[in-house]
């Protein structure tokens, strides 16, 4: 994917505050800390755009980025998080819920876990409920860096059987430090969102694709 414009556009709380532009949107979810930010900068190629944070549950809200003036990111609020209150857990799985049942835009949900670990019971809940609904995913396995790449298979393996994933459901190895997993990540996200990789009046800089993945 070519990145040509990325914005923040909005922190909404509700439908009320929604782009009403129709265009596209891809949600993401995972736990605190599982990486979401970072997996937006590094998709973007922006540093700071999504900010990260060493204090877990600090998006409290869904939060708008507009891409290519072609479609948005949505980051959800980080699940899991034993800190924040219950009410305010439950405040805001009421509002993703919502949201997810109700926002035609949406086209694909990124479904974040860390390859490190096994998913956890909130990662197995947001799986199942994804997938009784029948909401199209990608299960996202972060900081792919943080492990040999002869481990990636093991820890794969027990992603797809804790979630119950069948075979059809796509899983993506990613990391945020080294770029693992962007190219193939825009391929889907182009497909679900029915948008272009790249604007053909600007075909791909090959030159620059080649430097960058060496």
């Amino acid at each position: 994917m070519k990145i040509k414009q990325t914005e923040f556009v909005i922190s909404a709380v509700g439908p009320a505050q929604y782009p009403e532009d129709g265009l596209p949107e891809v949600a993401l979810a995972g736990r605190s800390n599982v990486g979401k930010s970072s997996l937006i900068n590094k998709m973007l190629l922006r540093r700071n755009l999504a900010r990260t944070s060493q204090q877990p549950g600090k998006t409290q809200t869904l939060n708008y980025y507009k891409i290519n003036g072609d479609l948005f990111f949505v980051d959800f609020p980080g699940y899991g998080y034993a800190r924040v209150s219950k009410s305010e857990r439950e405040a805001w799985g009421k509002m993703i819920e919502r949201y997810l049942r109700g926002r035609e835009p949406l086209k694909l949900v990124l479904q974040l876990v860390d390859v490190r670990h096994a998913p956890s019971a909130d990662d197995v809940k947001m799986y199942e409920w994804l997938s009784h609904y029948g909401i199209p995913m990608i299960v996202v396995a972060t900081k792919a860096d943080k492990i040999s790449r002869s481990q990636w298979q093991k820890h794969i393996k027990v992603i797809r059987q804790s979630l119950g994933m069948p075979g059809h459901v796509p899983l993506v190895l990613f990391s945020s430090e080294t770029g693992q997993g962007r190219d193939e990540l825009w391929s889907m996200i182009a497909q679900a969102a029915e948008i272009p990789l790249n604007s053909p009046s600007e075909p791909p800089n090959i030159a620059q694709e080649t430097e960058d993945n060496g």
